[in-house]
């Protein structure tokens, strides 16, 4: 029996068969654009009430499912895993929550909740390629779930954007400290949300400060 070890020519190759792969697997900003993506009414408001809820910190992701009133329905938490941004790994990880915290909308000849996607990372606000990793895999996770696939929002430094509208602002950001529920207006909305726990709890719809 012999043994040996691939020649330093082939694990190259592997090497970069498997980074080609990788970036097959994100999305550019003029592609995202492109999508038909649904604007958000009210992108503040659901960014500061994800905010508050999760409080979310660098390389957090927080998926979130809205009703076609743009009704906080679900929500679940995550944090990242991995070195290299690979819009498979994100896929899974996007799906296996959503189906924790929601059921599929699979029979459903269209879709009717949108599932967006806050993402706390460092950086400016600026497109990265771990940015589009994330796109490729909500789009994928949301198509798989019976989702709509809504917007992909940035939490740094510097504040939230919502990439691809150029819609943004300077508070809730990656540095932010917590605010409490009763810190924000709450109007009228449905009395439970479910969340990654499993347990329902009550939902309050937050305007930013």
């Amino acid at each position: 029996m012999t043994f040996g070890f691939a020649s330093s020519a082939a694990t190259s190759t592997v090497a970069s068969a498997d980074s080609t792969s990788r970036l097959a697997r994100m999305l550019e900003p003029s592609e995202w654009a492109a999508a038909g993506i649904p604007l958000l009414r009210n992108p503040r408001e659901v960014v500061s009430g994800l905010h508050v809820r999760h409080r979310p910190t660098p390389a957090t992701a927080v998926v979130a499912v809205l009703d076609h009133e743009e009704r906080l329905a679900a929500s679940a938490s995550f944090t990242r895993r991995g070195s290299l941004p690979d819009g498979w790994d994100f896929r899974n990880a996007l799906l296996a929550h959503l189906r924790r915290v929601i059921p599929h909308d699979l029979r459903r000849r269209t879709p009717v909740r949108t599932a967006v996607l806050l993402y706390c990372r460092d950086g400016d606000e600026r497109w990265t390629e771990e940015d589009g990793a994330w796109m490729w895999g909500l789009r994928d996770a949301c198509t798989l779930h019976g989702l709509r696939c809504g917007a992909y929002i940035t939490l740094t430094r510097g504040g939230w954007q919502v990439l691809g509208e150029g819609r943004g602002g300077r508070r809730p950001s990656s540095e932010s400290g917590p605010m409490a529920f009763d810190e924000v207006s709450a109007p009228s909305l449905p009395p439970q949300l479910r969340t990654a726990s499993g347990a329902a709890e009550p939902l309050r719809r937050t305007a930013a400060r």
